[in-house]
């Protein structure tokens, strides 16, 4: 089944999300950088590579479709860092942001009938409820540690150990 009409535009819309939440990450793992955090930043430098994999599986499902994704306008990142909390706090945002548009998504497919989109929704439900999970649980430690010293040290050595293995 082809992918056309307004789907194919919420799905290029989406490909633009994903990408500008890569350039988001990308922001908060320089944000970690100056603080001096190089475990947090290799961290967000990982999620930034996962959105941009997600930006491909939209891409992929439209090409295989007969769809054209058009990549839009990505402003620059808007983000105001001043603490890990704040990184966390913004990272969380804006995963929240990505869910509802892919509920959107969901529910656009749903009202055009079209059954070829929800496997690949359905796994980004079950990526965004994984994802914003995650990062709730980072928040609410990073909020437990305060200003520990050596609480952030060893949340950025466990954080740091992500970005090796993705």
């Amino acid at each position: 089944m082809e992918l056309t009409g307004k789907l194919a535009e919420a799905f290029s819309t989406q490909v633009t999300l994903e990408l500008t939440a890569a350039t988001v990450y990308r922001q908060l793992a320089v944000e970690m950088d100056v603080l001096s955090l190089p475990g947090i930043a290799g961290w967000f430098r990982a999620q930034a590579g996962e959105e941009i994999v997600h930006a491909e599986k939209f891409m992929t499902h439209m090409t295989d479709r007969s769809a054209h994704p058009k990549i839009g306008e990505q402003p620059a990142p808007t983000v105001n860092v001043k603490s890990v909390a704040d990184a966390f706090a913004a990272s969380l945002a804006h995963e929240q942001k990505v869910s509802e548009a892919i509920r959107e998504l969901y529910r656009l497919a749903q009202t055009e009938g079209d059954i070829d989109s929800m496997p690949l929704l359905h796994w980004f439900i079950d990526e965004q409820v994984e994802e914003e999970a995650t990062v709730s649980e980072i928040l609410d430690r990073v909020k437990m540690i305060g200003n520990d010293g050596s609480g952030l040290l060893r949340l950025d050595a466990e954080l740091g150990s992500r970005s090796s293995a993705s």
